[in-house]
């Protein structure tokens, strides 16, 4: 990974705005909740529009600052944030409306096929994900206040303990020998410094894992439940999570990796329901991905 893009103070000082949006509602859950009481109406639906500033300093820093970009960026959030006060307002029963699945929906597609990717220089594409995520999290958490998520950063034990059951059950009933015999895996025997895994586990749980764990078992599965009961909405959202990775390595349909991936979903899906916390499935999520990336890649 070329880590030059990312040393230049409008980019550091992108970076830090967009990660107050993730660890304030991971570690100030309650107070995130609250805001929706304590700010006007029309500035919690406006407010989101600032989110368009990351993008501006990382722009502005490489002298590409296009105003296209710069209203997407103000407008898409301010829209989520509308669309989502209206399903709260319509919503009463708590069951889903077609605004969270539309929502859902077209943050999801965006990531996917990286629709607002060349909006941003090389490298840094990952910063446009995260400036999408932060619009979830306020249309979701502050302005739908979307319950059962389990969003919560301060990890119990009870996390860890239910995340690396499911990770050791995926990874010897199931992961290991289903992706050796696919040839999907690869086996290499090394040993890393604890702190190069240390760092490694890290890095992935806050900005791989937590991210697709909030969105898919916290947002997607949270609320298919509510329309297709806990069973089916673990499968379906399972087989979603799967399909999200078709193009991951590749050029073409990776049935492969949707294959494992739709796996490791069913027991990403069981770690976030035993609790309905998102800590937990993140472990489990966090625990596959660095297992693989250093000893299966």
């Amino acid at each position: 990974m070329n880590v030059t893009p990312w040393l230049r103070p409008g980019v550091i000082a992108a970076a830090f705005l967009i990660l107050i949006p993730l660890f304030g509602a991971g570690f100030c859950p309650e107070r995130t909740r609250a805001l929706r009481a304590s700010v006007p109406h029309f500035a919690l639906i406006t407010s989101p529009g600032l989110l368009c500033i990351p993008y501006a300093l990382v722009a502005f820093s490489f002298g590409d600052l296009r105003p296209g970009w710069l209203l997407l960026y103000a407008l898409l959030p301010i829209a989520i944030a509308a669309l989502m006060d209206q399903a709260r307002d319509v919503d009463v029963k708590r069951a889903g409306n077609w605004r969270d699945f539309a929502v859902l929906l077209g943050l999801g597609l965006a990531v996917d096929l990286r629709w607002f990717e060349s909006a941003w220089p090389a490298g840094l594409a990952a910063l446009g994900k995260m400036l999408l995520l932060d619009a979830g999290i306020f249309g979701f958490l502050v302005v739908r206040q979307l319950d059962g998520v389990g969003f919560d950063m301060r990890l119990r034990a009870k996390d860890a303990g239910v995340g690396l059951r499911e990770f050791c059950t995926f990874a010897v009933v199931v992961g290991v020998p289903l992706g050796l015999g696919l040839g999907f895996l690869h086996l290499h025997a090394l040993l890393p410094s604890p702190l190069r895994f240390a760092g490694a586990l890290l890095f992935t749980f806050v900005f791989i894992a937590i991210p697709e764990e909030l969105f898919f078992r916290g947002w997607v599965q949270n609320l298919l439940e509510r329309r297709l009961g806990r069973s089916l909405a673990l499968i379906v959202t399972a087989a979603i999570f799967g399909l999200a990775h078709w193009n991951k390595r590749t050029a073409t349909f990776n049935w492969r990796y949707v294959l494992m991936a739709a796996i490791a979903g069913l027991f990403y899906g069981r770690a976030w329901r035993d609790q309905r916390r998102v800590g937990a499935s993140a472990i489990a999520h966090a625990s596959v991905d660095t297992f693989w990336s250093i000893w299966l890649r």
